[in-house]
């Protein structure tokens, strides 16, 4: 199962992604990667990795192409990009900005890092260009589903969502690990806006859930009591 994003920015500046969404660590590739993006440049103060068995971070092993294709290109600068997932095919002429953000995000998630891993599922349900509010009631709808098979399974369920902000906590301390790699390589504004972009994001989910919940309330709830009748 892949996912494409085709990206045209100009007649010079072209670009084709695959990402294998069940794909594991690249030796290979990692061999080839720069200094960077060795597992102790900046590792994350979480990281369960060793040097010893993982020589690299296999999330910026799977991203520094991104990062050089786009090195020195403005955030601002648009781009028609095409992405086509195995369900349908999206369209959107954006920013780099908000482009670049939905492929990292999506690339991050279905690395081998066992941290950002934990976001697999939401990647395998892509939804490219995600605002705020949807990447919120992704997130949250989808845990609560987990939360519904753990309690008919018999096992504990976190109603409260309390697993959901400890996980995003742990990965904020990636997403703060990965800003200092990336400052010390990037050039341009574009991949920098576009991964402080996704690290805003998904911090919300750990330092401001309840508000968050709040500015979606009321489209969840706008459909009054007319769901639990049946009607």
């Amino acid at each position: 199962m892949a996912i494409e994003y085709r990206i045209i920015v100009d007649d010079s500046h072209q670009f084709d992604y695959q990402i294998e969404l069940d794909r594991g660590y690249d030796t290979a590739r990692a061999e080839q990667a720069p200094k960077w993006t060795r597992l102790e440049f900046n590792q994350c103060s979480n990281c369960p990795l060793k040097k010893e068995t993982c020589s690299h971070c296999p999330a910026a092993v799977d991203l520094f192409q991104v990062i050089e294709d786009f090195r020195g290109l403005p955030a601002v600068q648009k781009a028609d990009i095409t992405v086509l997932t195995p369900e349908r095919q999206y369209y959107k002429r954006v920013g780099l900005e908000e482009g670049l953000r939905s492929l990292l995000g999506v690339i991050m998630a279905t690395s081998a890092c066992p941290l950002l891993g934990r976001l697999r599922p939401m990647a395998q349900q892509h939804l490219p260009f995600a605002s705020q509010s949807e990447f919120i009631q992704r997130a949250v709808s989808q845990y609560l589903t987990r939360q519904y098979f753990n309690y008919r399974e018999g096992r504990l369920a976190d109603w409260d969502l309390k697993g959901l902000v400890r996980l995003y906590q742990q990965l904020q301390l990636v997403n703060q690990a990965f800003w200092q790699r990336i400052l010390d390589t990037c050039e341009g504004d574009s991949n920098l806006k576009a991964f402080l972009s996704f690290f805003s994001m998904a911090s919300s989910l750990s330092y401001s859930l309840e508000t968050q919940l709040q500015k979606i309330r009321p489209m969840v709830m706008s459909a009054g009591d007319s769901l639990e009748f049946g009607a």
